[in-house]
Formats: structure tokens, sequence, C-alpha cells
């Protein structure tokens, strides 16, 4: 009786299947993120920050890069196959396969177990929440069905090229979805100007409530309030290199403004509908120039505070 030729696993084959599985993960981990962020500007949810995440330059990216190396990567192995098609029961393609299985059909418990808990526990199954839970169910579910399918060994040639196909139209359609909806990169820089505006505005009203703490009155100008503290460096709109402007209403009132590209986003607005008393108001603004009016509460500084 002869004995049977034994298949090695090599380098370049732990490689190519770690490799594959790598780029599996991280594209299922960025298509959720990416699909996730835009169920969120269509169905926004209420939060308690200004700053709600509407950026897709992330998980876009990551997509266009690793898209085609995962394809790529599966068509080397599917080559490999052909000619050896013992490595599809190796070792280490086998853990991939299981480890890969347990993942998705982990994914898929979870998620059902999230709508159950909910119907059960009397909460609203809102259109953004059902959503998220279609997301998971589907992309957990093509990559379960997938690898099943490889295990069982039902997978040809012609069927592969079906998934790769699949798997670049998903990713395709996500990217090109993503960009309908929250805007092409120069929308995406136009609302990222924003949020630093605002941010810089933020800390331009905390240095002058720290500046009325100390001297019991508001600054006739911002410049005044630099000189109660030595850390503090007065920001500047970084997009057209000017400075913001301040303008003393009353005793106790003041108006910051600023230029905006766009409007506040529905995120923002909702995140502030019951804004946080140490964010100073709402900063919910239009597109152009805006004011933002805001009023200092004396009694809140009825010690003044020592000079640091």
């Amino acid at each position: 009786m002869e004995p049977q030729t034994k298949i090695g696993f090599s380098a370049k084959d732990f490689f190519l299947n770690l490799g594959a599985m790598a780029a599996l993960y991280t594209l299922v981990v960025s298509l959720v993120n990416l699909l996730f962020t835009i169920i969120n500007t269509i169905y926004p949810q209420v939060t308690g920050s200004y700053f709600t995440s509407q950026s897709i330059s992330w998980p876009v990216a990551v997509l266009i890069i690793f898209s085609p190396i995962f394809i790529l990567l599966m068509w080397f192995l599917e080559r490999d196959y052909k000619v050896n098609p013992e490595k599809q029961s190796a070792g280490f393609h086998r853990w991939v396969t299981y480890v890969t299985l347990f993942l998705s059909g982990l994914a898929i418990a979870v998620d059902l177990i999230t709508v159950i808990y909910y119907f059960i526990d009397g909460q609203e199954l809102n259109a953004g929440f059902v959503l998220k839970v279609l997301v998971l169910l589907v992309i957990a579910g093509l990559v379960f069905t997938y690898y099943i399918q490889d295990l069982l060994g039902r997978l040809t040639a012609r069927s592969r090229n079906i998934w790769r196909v699949v798997a670049g139209i998903v990713a395709l359609a996500s990217i090109l979805w993503g960009f309908a909806v929250l805007g092409s990169p120069r929308t995406q820089r136009m609302y990222k100007y924003d949020d630093q505006k605002v941010s810089d505005l933020m800390s331009i009203n905390n240095q002058i409530n720290y500046y009325y703490s100390v001297k019991g009155a508001l600054p006739v100008s911002l410049e005044d309030s630099i000189g109660t503290d030595n850390y503090f460096v007065l920001p500047i709109d970084e997009q057209n290199k000017k400075a913001y402007e301040y303008k003393k209403l009353s005793s106790t009132s003041y108006e910051l403004c600023a230029d905006f590209n766009k409007e506040s986003s529905k995120n923002a607005e909702l995140s502030q509908a019951k804004p946080y008393p140490y964010e100073g108001g709402s900063w919910v603004h239009q597109a152009g120039r805006f004011c933002f009016e805001r009023d200092i509460n004396p009694n809140l500084y009825s010690k003044p505070l020592p000079v640091r």
C-alpha cells in the first residue's frame, strides 16, 4: 500500500490565510461603522455632546484599500486550492474558518437577543435601531453563509467569483450611499472647519467666564481677557485667518460670532435640545455669519476667584 502524499502548509499559505482573515474582519468592522454612521445621520440620536461623529473618512478609506486586498488574497487562495485542494482541509485554514463561523454566529445571536430584549422590555424599536439590527444581521449572515459553504466543500470557482463580486458591490454601494447622505469629501471638510470654529468659541466663552470670575465684569475686548490667564492663547478662525467677533451687550451679556460653512447637523440640534450648564448654552448655528448670545449669572461669581 503506497503512503499518501502529505501536502505541506507553507509560510506563504499561513500568511495568505492570516491576511485574508485580517482583511475580512477589518472590512466588516469598517462597513458596519460606515453604515451605522449613515443611519445615525438619517435618524439622529439624542446625545449629551455637541460633537456627534459624522465623519465617514476612516471607514471609507479602509473599504477602498482593503476591499481589493481581500479580493486579491481570496483569489490567490482559490488559485492555490485548484492545484492543491487538500490545503482547504489544512489545520490553519480550518481554524480560520471555525473562528470566523463562531464570531459571525455569535454576532447573529447577540443581534437577535437584543431585538427580543428590546421588545420584551417595552422599549421603542425605532427605524434607526431596526436598520442597525438588519445591517448586523445581513453582514454577519453573509459571512456565516460563505464560510459554512466553504467548510462543507460546496464552494466552486464560479460561486467564489460571485461572492467576490457581491462583496465588491456591497462595499461600493455603501461608500456611494455614505457620500449621498453625508456629502462629498469637500462637504466633510467644511463640517470639520465648522466643528473647529465651535470648539474655538467654546474655549473663548470659558475664558470670558473666567475673566468675569476674576474681575467681576465682562472684558471690553477679547484681548483684555487674555491678561487674566497666562496660558490662554486666543484662537483665530483657521479657515479664513480672521479673529472671532466678540461684542459686549450689557454688564452680564455678550455675543460671539463666526462665519460658518454649513448649517448644524440634525445630530447637533438634537444633542443640544437640553444643553448642559457647563457648555454655556446651545451651539447650534445656521450657515453664514452667526452669533451666539450668552448671559452670565452674577450669583455664580459672588466671590471673585484668585488670579492664576
